[in-house]
């Protein structure tokens, strides 16, 4: 048997008569930039969240840099974040000059741990950016108490977890500015890269516009030093399609995952944990194992295909040699990252490739 990871294709089959309407009718209008479906995706995605706000752009790399750039972040600034996430949530904060200041992540969630945050907190602290790793958000009601007492703002990194939800609000709703990645290999992906950054309040939503037009007030007229930042039409327009099928496709990864939780209960792993006042958006199933690399050797003897998000914490980087960090500052992140491994995860497994797959953990 062979496994799709993401099964990409799939997902195209099943909508393809919609998504290729909707691609020709861009090209039909030829109108590429800021067309008309960038609106109306823009006020399903408000919908959808029950954010007041929500603004498109060119990726989920570009929806970070447009949250920190909306809070007036300069170099020298710190803002507290995990080292246990892509580097695009502590490259954006290096690329504006800010300092990332890391701080080590809970066991099980694998999210940045609350109880460690004050501790990293100095008077140049001005945000914290938690990332809701795999789908799952971090523990918002801690992480905002903190920042509440100390007057920071808090930046949602929601690239991994459109749809996931922290209590009665969905991930794009929890922070000062919530941003998300439209990358194809995310729950719910267009064709290209895009993002989105959320808020309520209307003052930062006014700013994120202008800046995701080099500033713009108006054409040509420019209030602030910004950056070409859009989304392009034809990617809105795939996912004004995808969307309207997405709250299916999210329980359709419920269910994936609830059934390899009963394929791999009492195997040698760790499963993954979702605290019981949130939900996850699935976009990877990862579990830790001993001797990792012989694992997914093995598994791709059998047709599994297995990837590691992520093999090294950031503080470990060599571009992050600068901050000083050393192997052992963060001991959690440096574990876990040597144990983690994510599975094939989408919509689309059948009982036959889960079970398949829990099979050939018994076998290892």
């Amino acid at each position: 048997m062979s496994i799709d990871f993401a099964n990409l294709q799939k997902q195209y089959q099943l909508y393809k008569d919609e998504i290729d309407e909707a691609i020709h009718s861009v090209l039909d209008k030829s109108n590429y930039i800021m067309g008309e479906e960038v609106t109306q995706l823009e006020a399903s995605l408000q919908t959808f969240t029950g954010a007041k706000h929500a603004i498109t752009c060119s990726s989920g790399t570009d929806a970070l840099l447009l949250a920190m750039m909306a809070l007036d972040i300069k170099p020298g600034d710190e803002i507290i974040t995990t080292p246990f996430t892509f580097i695009a949530t502590a490259e954006t904060i290096a690329f504006l000059g800010a300092i990332p200041v890391f701080v080590d992540i809970d066991e099980k969630t694998y999210n940045i741990d609350p109880t460690k945050i004050e501790a990293a907190i100095t008077p140049k602290t001005k945000a914290i950016i938690p990332v809701s790793l795999y789908g799952q958000p971090a523990d918002m009601d801690a992480i905002k108490t903190i920042a509440d007492r100390h007057s920071l703002k808090v930046i949602v990194d929601g690239a991994q977890s459109f749809g996931s939800t922290y209590k009665t609000k969905t991930d794009s709703n929890l922070g000062d500015i919530s941003t998300t990645s439209f990358f194809p290999a995310k729950p719910l992906g267009c064709f290209g890269d895009g993002g989105a950054v959320f808020t309520n309040d209307d003052a930062l939503s006014q700013k994120m516009k202008s800046l995701r037009v080099h500033g713009q007030s108006k054409r040509y007229h420019h209030q602030y030093i910004g950056m070409g930042g859009r989304m392009d039409t034809i990617q809105a327009a795939v996912l004004n399609v995808k969307l309207k099928y997405y709250a299916k496709d999210l329980e359709l990864r419920q269910k994936v995952a609830r059934k390899y939780t009963k394929a791999l209960e009492g195997k040698e792993l760790i499963l993954p944990f979702v605290e019981s006042k949130a939900s996850s958006a699935w976009a990877q199933y990862s579990v830790r194992v001993r001797n990792r690399d012989n694992v997914q050797v093995k598994l791709k003897e059998q047709g599994v295909p297995t990837a590691v998000h992520y093999p090294v914490a950031l503080h470990l980087q060599e571009c992050f040699e600068y901050l000083d960090y050393k192997e052992g500052s963060f001991p959690i992140s440096e574990m876990v990252s040597k144990e983690i491994m994510s599975i094939p995860m989408n919509p689309y497994l059948t009982e036959k490739e889960i079970m398949y797959i829990g099979e050939h953990f018994e076998k290892l």
